[in-house]
Parts: C-alpha cells; structure tokens; sequence
C-alpha cells in the first residue's frame, strides 16, 4: 500500500467526536494509515455564528442546503440535538467531565434483574485517566464568587443531595501558571487559531469563540493530524460495503463549500469512496445506528440486538425563575456545579440522577421563549401545533430548526436558573427505519418513576433559591430534549445479547469497530462524554493490534476508483 494511494488506508473512522477523535490519535500515533471522514465543516475559534439570523441557520438541514452545527431530530416521544462538526458534540457539549459511579455499569433486564456492563469500571480507570489528561480537566476555579454556582451549591445542601467534588471541566482556566481569563494560551491547534483561557461567557453549547473548550479538534484531533492522519470535512458516509479479506469500502457525499445553501438531493451531491483494512464507526448513537440500519442488506451478519437499548440518558430540562437573588446565567461556563441523588444500588430510593445548574449566554434568551410560557403564547402554541401534527403524520424530521427564526428575543433574566437532570432512565428503546428515516420507540412513561423523583428534586431546588418551579413545555406532553441519545449498538458478550463486544469490535465481522455512544448498554446516568472517550481509548488498544498483525502479514486494500 503505497503512500501515494490516497483513497486507501489502513483504518477509516466515520465521525470525529468524543469516539472518533480519540481513535484518530491512538491509531496515528501508533503509526497507522488513518483517515477520518467527518460530514460537517471544522469551526475555528471565532467561527462560530452569534448573531439572530446566522444562529438560526446554524442547524444541518440538507433539504435547505443549511450544513451548520446543531442537527435536531424528532421522534415520537423526543427530540434529539446532536452536532455536525469537527470535533462532533465536543463542540457544542458543556464541557463536564464526570466518570460513571461504579454502581450503575449494569443492565437492567426486563424481569427486573440486572447484570454487569461487560466493561466494568475497573478496565476503565487507566483509560479515564488518559482521556481527563489530555483534555485538561480541572475544578472551576470561579465557583465561590459565580451567582448561579453559589445558589445551586446552597441548595443542594439545603435539599439533602450529595455535591459533587470536584466537578472537573475540560476547560482552560489557566495559561502559564495564571489563573485568570483571556490569557492567552499557546498551543498548537489544527486551525492555526489563537485561544485564550475562559471568560465566563456562557456561550459553552454554541461553540466557544475564544478556543477556551479543551474541544477533540483543538487536542485530539489536531494530535492525530500532526502524527499523520488525514482528516477530510464535508463528507457524509452514506454506504458500507464489505470486501471479505481486503476490508470495507465506504461511499460518502462531498457536501462542497459552494453547495452551501442549495437545497441539492442525495443523489445530486458528489460520491467518493474510499477502502480500508479496519473500519471505525463514531458517528454518534443515532447517526452511527441509522447508518448501520440502512446498510444491512450489505452486512447481513449484524446482530438482532441492532437498534436495542436505545435511552436518552435520562435527560430532563427546567427551570427556576422570579429567584429572590441575582442568579446571572449568563455568568460562567453553561455548567459549574453537580449534585448526586443515589441510586437504589448505592441505598437509595429509585434509580440514581445527577442534578446540574445550566447557563446560556444573552444571545440565546431565545431558548428561554422558546421553552417556557413567559408571554411567548402564540409561539408555543404554533411549536406544540407542529410537534403534535409531526406526531400524527409520524414524519421523523424535526421542525425544530425551523422555529427558531419565529423565536429569537433579546429578553435577559438575571434572576433564573437552568437545571438539568441526567440519569439511569431505562435503556428500553427500539431505533428501526421508516421510510428510510431512523425511528425510535421509546416512552417517557416507561421510567415515569425517575422522571417523577428528578422533577421532585428540581422543585425543591427552585424552593431553595427563592424562585419558582417551572417545567418545560415539552414534558407536558411527555416528550424529552436528549442532548445525550445512547445505544443503538450496545456491547454484549455475544451476537445475542450485543453488537459488539467489549473491544468494541462487531460480532461476526473483522475490524469492524464501533466507538462512540451507541455501544453503551445503559443509559450512563452521567454526562457521558469522559465514558464514551475512555471506552474508545481502551478499544484503540485492541485494533492497534489487529491491524498490525494484518500488517505483518502483508495484507493491504486495494484503491477505491
């Protein structure tokens, strides 16, 4: 396999977050051919959009030519946002850095029993230890002089919950031995973009302007590059085709920048392929199980476990407001401070939650109308009017994007709070195809119990604060926003109860590797960022050996025309 053989490599990875990316490094670093296929463009520091009308086109629609961050997906009982970048949901996620309890690597059983994840924590410490180093993560510095941290840390005294210490961020605070913000901080990047350490803009989850998010393009992936990987933006793997002993083959879309804004079909778009040895799917939990769902006609050997499993990690999203004190969302990265509510393994009540305060910078008060019936009547109500007739035409497309060119405002509140609740929710969801749209059947009624105890605990942090409770229109009608979608392609010890095993490797085909959220057979309960890229860190290992052995034994691809 010569070097100038540019459309053959020895590993391809589909997709470049918090899986993808940590792949890309491992692998480059151990001296193998690697390309890296993401469907998005790469965002410098400074390059994301602020303003109302560049944000609301800032979402990935293909149907309106719009190739920009945020792809919402709608499903019966949820939306889903997910990110199309490169650096993945690294980009738009709020930096927490948190490993998963010991207890809850476990997998619930429908008769109520449970078993152990087949990657128990143990097996993870080392890697953990890789991913928390290389991405920096360190406490907040800031937290005793931060309103919001300072309320949400006097309230979780004040209602029994356990704090989390530290809560580490895989932020820059400190450049050259100073802690203080705007520093500049010098290191090389892929962008060749200027960072500086954090100035508690709020502004996390819309891609950090000031390169202060230790994100996997600006650490992972700008390693990967520098140890030869090749990295190519714009490219939407669409079809994989197995080739026996030589590998696989991938076909994917060139979205070019001069498409930007034409509304052009799939078939419309530019195809490349391109061939390798191993290949490594990190497009994320829906993306990557979409992907393999409309592929098994070629991968006829895929487990019936596809699409099984499937949480939403437990995600929950409210409000306090009319708080007695300044709270200042705006102040701080978008989350500062954690609190844990046991799991019924560790002696508590119910199923085990984190409770986090949220920020959001003043350019996206709109959110805030979007999602609470504070004068916005009109707008909630053509929203719900358009979820609901979503729901009865059973179009998984979501309308989400679209709405929210009818619900930017310039409205601040000083004295709200943003509260997110993540936790061990069932995995009992079903993802299939419809219509070649990706499906979920999944209910919030389901784990109605722990969604019941986190709406508890939000109430009485509200109550602590001095403010008022107040939900999101969304769970009214029982549906979810999951900024964290898991499963799909969950790691079992053999084809009848997984995907993959625990290296991560799919049952009944070679060097075929799964990497990102969909392997987790659980909801992790925590953010599930640090899991996802310490499960790859391990993975790496296996296939770094796999494929040099191939090495060794002079097998290669041939070039992909």
């Amino acid at each position: 396999m010569g070097s100038s053989d540019r459309n053959c490599f020895e590993v391809v990875i589909i997709g470049s977050g918090f899986g993808g990316s940590v792949m890309a490094y491992r692998l480059a670093r151990a001296g193998l051919k690697v390309c890296v296929l993401e469907r998005g463009k790469a965002y410098a520091p400074g390059e994301f959009p602020r303003s109302p009308r560049a944000v609301a086109d800032n979402v990935w629609d293909r149907s309106r030519g719009l190739k920009g961050l945020f792809d919402f997906w709608s499903f019966d009982s949820m939306e889903a946002v997910v990110a199309s970048g490169l650096g993945g949901g690294s980009l738009i996620y709020a930096n927490v850095m948190l490993r998963m309890p010991d207890e809850w690597f476990v997998i619930d059983e429908p008769n109520g029993s449970t078993r152990p994840w087949p990657v128990g924590p143990r097996q993870l410490d080392r890697h953990y230890a890789a991913v928390e180093a290389m991405l920096g993560a360190t406490p907040y510095p800031y937290a005793a002089s931060t309103p919001k941290t300072k309320a949400f840390l006097r309230a979780t005294d004040a209602v029994g919950l356990e704090r989390v210490k530290p809560l580490n961020l895989a932020v820059a605070f400190t450049a050259d031995g100073n802690t203080r913000p705007g520093l500049p901080l010098h290191r090389k990047n892929l962008h060749h973009a200027p960072r500086s350490t954090c100035v508690g803009c709020g502004e996390c989850d819309a891609g950090c302007n000031y390169g202060s998010k230790n994100t996997t393009d600006l650490t992972y992936l700008s390693k990967a590059k520098a140890a030869g990987a090749e990295i190519r933006t714009r490219a939407e793997a669409l079809w994989i085709h197995p080739m026996g002993d030589e590998g696989y083959e991938v076909e994917y879309l060139r979205h070019y920048k001069d498409f930007d804004g034409k509304p052009l079909t799939e078939s419309e778009l530019p195809k490349r392929r391109v061939r390798a040895r191993a290949l490594v799917l990190s497009a994320g939990s829906l993306a990557t199980t979409h992907l393999l769902l409309r592929n098994r006609p070629n991968l006829p050997g895929l487990s019936d476990q596809l699409g099984t499993r499937f949480s939403g990690n437990g995600d929950a999203l409210a409000f306090v407001v009319d708080a007695d004190k300044v709270l200042d969302p705006s102040d701080g990265p978008v989350i500062t401070a954690s609190a844990k509510s046991l799991d019924w393994r560790e002696g508590g009540d119910g199923r085990g939650f984190f409770l986090q305060d949220g920020g959001y910078p003043q350019f996206f008060n709109w959110v805030r109308q979007t999602v609470l019936p504070l004068g916005t009547t009109g707008r909630l109500a053509r929203f719900a009017a358009g979820q609901v007739l979503a729901h009865v035409r059973r179009d998984p497309r979501s309308e989400v994007s679209g709405e929210l060119r009818r619900v930017l405002g310039t409205q601040r509140t000083a004295h709200s709070l943003v509260l997110l609740g993540i936790g061990r929710s069932r995995a009992d969801g079903v993802m299939t195809l419809r219509d070649g749209y990706l499906a979920i059947d999944w209910s919030m009624r389901n784990s109605e119990a722990y969604y019941r105890r986190v709406r508890e605990a939000m109430e009485a942090y509200a109550d602590a604060v001095g403010g008022r409770f107040s939900d999101n229109l969304l769970s009214r009608v029982h549906r979810v926003v999951a900024a964290h979608p898991l499963g799909g392609c969950p790691m079992g010890e053999g084809p009848d109860d997984g995907v993959v095993d625990r290296h991560g490797r799919v049952h009944g085909y070679k060097r075929l590797v799964i990497a990102d959220g969909s392997v987790l057979p659980s909801a992790a309960g925590s953010n599930p960022s640090l899991t996802i890229a310490a499960l790859a860190d391990r993975f790496a290992d296996r296939l770094i050996d796999d494929v040099k052995k191939d090495r060794k034994k002079g097998l290669t691809c041939r070039s992909a025309h």
